[in-house]
């Protein structure tokens, strides 16, 4: 059995209408899934699963879920390369204050700065809460953190700019299997 939770507010995302995301999910990974309304409990079942690796990429999807992606990029997770990274922009904050005025550098002017590392990186990035989560392949995966950290400490927008165009060449080189 593996467990998670998720917020009151997210679980209409993580069932679906009618239950079809949760059932999708069901499917995808031989697992067995019980959502509980009242506390944000999700239990996984992983003994049906044939491959042990699937559940844990259910427990995976949950928590993306949790953590403000839609279906649709959560399940990205079942890509044998993807991954998902939550960092917690407390870790770089001093005071609650600082925490809003962080995730604001994020998402940038009506969402620059996470559209750009998106496009740059093929990353998927959500920041939810007092999160910024990162679901994509290992070697774009570094690159995106690293981006996000860079905000995150403080670095200038256009430094973190720079630095992705820089990383594009990189990627696509990686990307071409050279």
């Amino acid at each position: 059995m593996l467990y998670a939770r998720i917020s009151s507010e997210r679980i209409g995302v993580l069932i679906g209408a009618d239950g079809v995301t949760k059932e999708r999910l069901q499917e995808a990974t031989g697992t067995r899934i019980a959502v509980d309304s009242s506390t944000g409990e999700v239990t996984i079942d992983e003994s049906s699963a044939t491959d042990p690796v699937l559940a844990l990429k259910a427990r995976d999807i949950v928590h993306a879920m949790a953590r403000g992606f839609s279906e649709d990029r959560a399940f990205r997770l079942l890509d044998e390369d993807a991954y998902l990274e939550v960092l917690d922009i407390k870790d770089f904050a001093h005071s609650r204050n600082r925490v809003g005025q962080i995730r604001a550098r994020l998402i940038g002017t009506r969402g620059k700065t996470r559209r750009l590392i998106e496009e740059l990186t093929g990353v998927d990035v959500s920041v939810f809460g007092h999160t910024v989560s990162l679901i994509g392949g290992p070697f774009e995966m570094a690159i995106a953190r690293e981006a996000a950290v860079m905000l995150l400490r403080g670095s200038e927008h256009k430094t973190v700019y720079r630095f992705l165009e820089r990383k594009r060449a990189d990627i696509k080189v990686y990307q071409m299997g050279f």
